[in-house]
């Protein structure tokens, strides 16, 4: 194996923090595969399944895999979500940079996540809400969280069944729990961001004459917090 060449994001590097030691992995909806192949560098798994639902990034997967020696333990499959992973029983699976409705979707189609050792290892680009909402109605639970910023702040979720399904508030479902509880600088940052937008929508919606029960809920909790 090669020494490693890849430059991870900060994103994809603070997700790769929650790749569990010697684990076998998935990595949904995979990009040249530098996340997997970053990992397997590094020694930190034993190999891996890398997926995607079009043929493009497979194709490019396969590029990398074969420049870096990778071919032997790290398999691409073009399949849609983990339509096509059951089989590989991948035990740290990570889902990254989709839309929130969308990962919830991938998840409810693979009831297989809920085994017993399997981690979840999430970052929603959009709709982060959906994401948490699936998870706890479905006996997920988060078993941490983390903010990170480089274009944007993004947000990291990592979840793990145990059965017990739950409720949040709307506060929690978009922001996380954890990092509520943390309450760091970035997360004030993303506060005040969502402040704008929902001042933003709730003109908006004043001018076309519509109520704004959903944004005055989630400003009021924002004001709150901060």
């Amino acid at each position: 194996m090669k020494h490693n060449p890849i430059s991870l994001s900060k994103r994809l590097r603070a997700a790769a923090d929650y790749v569990r030691e010697g684990s076998y992995m998935a990595d949904v909806g995979t990009d040249h595969a530098y996340l997997p192949l970053w990992l397997l560098l590094e020694g930190r798994i034993r190999g891996g399944v890398v997926s995607d639902i079009h043929k493009g990034p497979i194709d490019r997967a396969r590029e990398h895999l074969r420049a870096y020696d990778g071919e032997d333990r790290l398999t691409p499959v073009l399949c849609d979500g983990l339509s096509a992973l059951e089989s590989y029983a991948p035990e740290d699976i990570c889902i990254l940079g989709m839309g929130g409705e969308l990962i919830a979707r991938i998840l409810a189609d693979a009831p297989f996540t809920k085994r017993e050792g399997v981690r979840l290892i999430l970052q929603p680009m959009t709709h982060p809400e959906n994401v948490r909402r699936f998870l706890l109605s479905e006996g997920y639970a988060i078993v941490e969280e983390r903010l990170v910023k480089e274009d944007k702040i993004y947000q990291i979720i990592v979840a793990e069944y145990t059965g017990e399904k739950r409720e949040s508030d709307e506060l929690s479902l978009m922001f996380g729990e954890i990092n509520l509880q943390r309450g760091d600088d970035l997360l004030c940052e993303l506060l005040a961001h969502w402040e704008k937008i929902l001042l933003r929508r709730k003109e908006g919606k004043a001018v076309a004459g519509e109520d704004t029960p959903e944004e005055d809920t989630l400003l009021a909790s924002i004001r709150a917090y901060l």
